[in-house]
C-alpha cells in the first residue's frame, strides 16, 4: 500500500455523498469491475492506495453541510480490506459520521465490520445504518475462488444474523451472477433462504449476469483459464467481446428471484433499494417559528 493526501474526500450531493477511503483492493475477486481502465489507475490495483487525510478531510466536509444526509462508502473499493487493521481510517470515519449525526450506508465482502458493530449500532439509533453485504455463490469452495482473498459466504451471513440481532438493517448485492458457473437456482434460492432467515430489508440484482470491460476482462479470463479449463472459450463464443454478458437463465432466475422477494417482503427493485439507503429520516424536524 501507499499513502496519499487527497483534496477531497466526499462526491455527489442531496440526499447521499459517496466516500472512498481507499483506492484498490486486496480481496482479489475474479470479477471486479473496479479493475477496468476506465478508472485510470496509476498504481498496481493491489497496492492500495491510502487516503491518509480521510478522517481530516471528513469531518470538514460534515461540518460544512447544512443538511443532515446519508454517507455512503465501498462501492468502489471495499472500506474493510486487510490494510484496515492497521490503520483502522474506517472506524475514525465513522466515528466522525457517529458524531455529526449523519447517516451511513456501507458495502463490504468483510467479516472485520463486526469489530465495528458498535459504532454502527450507535449511527443506526441517532441516524440510520444501512450494511450491506455482497452474496454471489452458496457454496464456499466455490466462494474460495471466486472471492479469494476475504471471509467466505458462510461467515458474511452470520454478519448479517449479528446485524439482524443489533435491528440494523441491511441489503444484499447478490451479483455478479457469472454465467456457467454460480447461475443456478440452487444457488439462487440457497442465498434467498438465507436471505429471508436474517430479514434482509432488500436484495439487489441487475438481470443475472456480470459485466465485462477492459482490464477486468483480462484479469477475469486469466482467471477462468487456471480454475475453470475451457470457459474463456465458452465465453468468447457465446458473448464475443460484449460489456454484458446476461446468464443463459437470466429470465428463469429473475423470474424466480422477483416471485420469491415479492411473497417474503422484501424490496428487489434496484432504485427503491437505491431509494431506501438514500433517505435519512427527519428524527430532529426544525422548530417553526410558530412553536417559539
Amino acid at each position: 500500500m501507499h499513502f496519499t493526501d487527497a483534496k477531497g474526500i466526499l462526491t455527489g450531493s442531496g440526499g447521499r455523498c459517496g466516500m472512498n477511503i481507499y483506492r484498490g483492493c486486496t480481496h482479489g475477486c475474479i470479477y471486479c469491475d473496479s479493475r477496468s481502465r476506465c478508472y485510470q489507475f496509476t498504481h498496481p490495483f493491489e497496492d492500495v492506495e491510502v487516503k491518509q487525510n480521510a478522517p481530516e478531510l471528513l469531518e470538514k466536509a460534515l461540518r460544512s453541510k447544512r443538511k443532515k444526509c446519508m454517507i455512503g462508502t465501498g462501492s468502489m473499493s471495499d472500506p474493510y480490506m486487510h490494510c484496515e487493521e492497521e490503520l483502522g481510517l474506517t472506524r475514525k470515519c465513522l466515528e466522525i459520521i457517529r458524531d455529526n449525526e449523519f447517516g451511513l450506508a456501507i458495502q463490504t465482502k468483510s467479516d472485520r465490520i463486526l469489530r465495528d458493530i458498535e459504532l454502527l449500532d450507535e449511527i443506526n439509533r441517532s441516524a440510520k445504518c444501512v450494511v450491506q453485504i455482497t452474496l454471489t455463490t452458496y457454496d464456499d469452495d466455490l466462494c474460495s475462488i471466486l472471492e479469494p482473498n476475504v471471509c467466505n459466504t458462510k461467515r458474511r451471513i452470520e454478519v448479517l444474523e449479528a446485524m439482524k440481532e443489533r435491528g440494523i438493517p441491511t441489503v444484499v448485492w447478490m451479483t455478479p451472477i457469472l454465467p456457467f458457473i454460480n447461475d443456478t437456482e440452487e444457488n439462487i434460492t440457497s442465498i434467498l433462504d438465507a436471505c429471508i432467515r436474517t430479514g434482509v430489508k432488500g436484495i439487489i440484482d441487475f438481470g443475472m449476469g456480470m459485466t465485462l470491460r477492459e482490464g477486468d476482462r483480462e484479469y477475469y479470463y486469466e482467471a477462468l483459464d487456471k480454475h475453470f479449463p475451457g470457459m474463456k472459450d465458452r465465453y468468447i463464443r457465446w458473448y464475443g467481446n460484449s460489456y454484458e454478458l446476461p446468464s443463459p437463465n437470466a429470465r428463469e432466475l429473475t423470474k424466480l428471484f422477483r416471485s420469491i422477494c415479492r411473497d417474503k417482503g422484501i424490496m428487489c427493485v434496484p432504485d427503491e433499494i437505491f431509494g431506501y439507503m438514500q433517505e435519512l429520516p427527519e428524527k430532529y424536524p426544525q422548530m417553526s417559528i410558530f412553536d417559539m
